[in-house]
């Protein structure tokens, strides 16, 4: 296991009595409550120094009520040291007057606008662009959650937006489950050739074949990612509670642990924790 404590820069946190989630409606695994004691619980022997919370897809209507009460949340568990939470950015200019209440908000580090559930050409949008260029102006960045067939366009809107800081979740959510590396192999590689994109380790036991997955399924995928971007700009998530309908988060962890057990210490150490520390600036 790590022999030092880590980041998590991908934890879900919900409570579905207090903001409903659609999406949970239909997955019974996980439609219940996670809460920062569950959390803890889950880690095992892993020891999580550190958090970011990620926005969990409860609609626009509900995002600030999930601002405040995640916001409350990490009054009682000193762990959560950032937020990265919705807002509209395809209204463009129009999303200014929801970043700038978030910008009140000293935990916010980010934005995450789910791009994987719209049409291929939704991130392309003028006004969804404009939306994404505005956010250095508060000092976010910004989490890329797609699908891989929508990685091409993303490549695109990146372009345009020299000046921010990315991050892609999931590496891209490639179709792990039926071994399929191309195009995404080869777009990985292009997105890497951008110098403000970093990658998130997380979410790929989630699609491998959640009930068969080995850790050779997974390998040729971290290996690539790796290689493309390099130890400096790779950072671990571990996708917590939704990791949960694959494995429990230790295995998680040490698949991960065990696929780059090449490395050295300094690299193990950017992956688990320093990188994290860099991006979303906790220090």
């Amino acid at each position: 296991m790590i022999p030092f404590p880590i980041v998590d820069t991908h934890v879900h946190l919900w409570d579905p009595s207090h903001i409903h989630y659609a999406w949970l409606d239909g997955v019974e695994v996980l439609n219940r409550s996670f809460l920062p004691k569950d959390f803890r619980e889950h880690c095992g022997p892993v020891e999580v120094e550190r958090i970011v919370f990620l926005e969990c897809d409860c609609g626009t209507d509900q995002a600030q009520a999930e601002a405040d009460w995640v916001t409350s949340l990490a009054q009682e568990d000193p762990r959560i040291q950032g937020l990265v939470l919705h807002a509209p950015l395809e209204l463009g200019d129009g999303a200014r007057d929801e970043l700038d209440v978030l910008s009140e908000n000293g935990l916010v580090k980010g934005i995450r606008r789910l791009i994987q559930s719209e049409s291929m050409d939704f991130c392309l949008d003028p006004d969804f662009v404009r939306g994404v260029q505005l956010l250095p102006d508060y000092g976010f960045s910004f989490d890329l959650c797609i699908v891989y067939p929508q990685l091409k366009n993303t490549i695109q809107l990146v372009q345009q937006c020299p000046n921010v800081q990315f991050i892609l979740d999931h590496i891209g959510k490639p179709d792990i489950k039926n071994h399929i590396m191309e195009p995404w192999k080869t777009e990985i590689e292009e997105l890497a050739g951008l110098p403000n994109v970093w990658c998130k380790v997380s979410g790929l036991v989630t699609e491998a074949d959640m009930d068969h997955w080995e850790p050779a399924h997974l390998r040729p995928y971290i290996d690539h990612v790796v290689a493309s971007f390099g130890f400096d700009r790779v950072i671990f998530g571990g996708d917590w509670p939704v990791v949960y309908q694959a494995c429990e988060y230790p295995d998680w962890v040490e698949t991960l642990e065990e696929a780059v057990s090449g490395c050295s210490e300094a690299e193990l150490r950017k992956l688990f924790y320093d990188n994290a520390m860099a991006f979303y600036r906790l220090e």
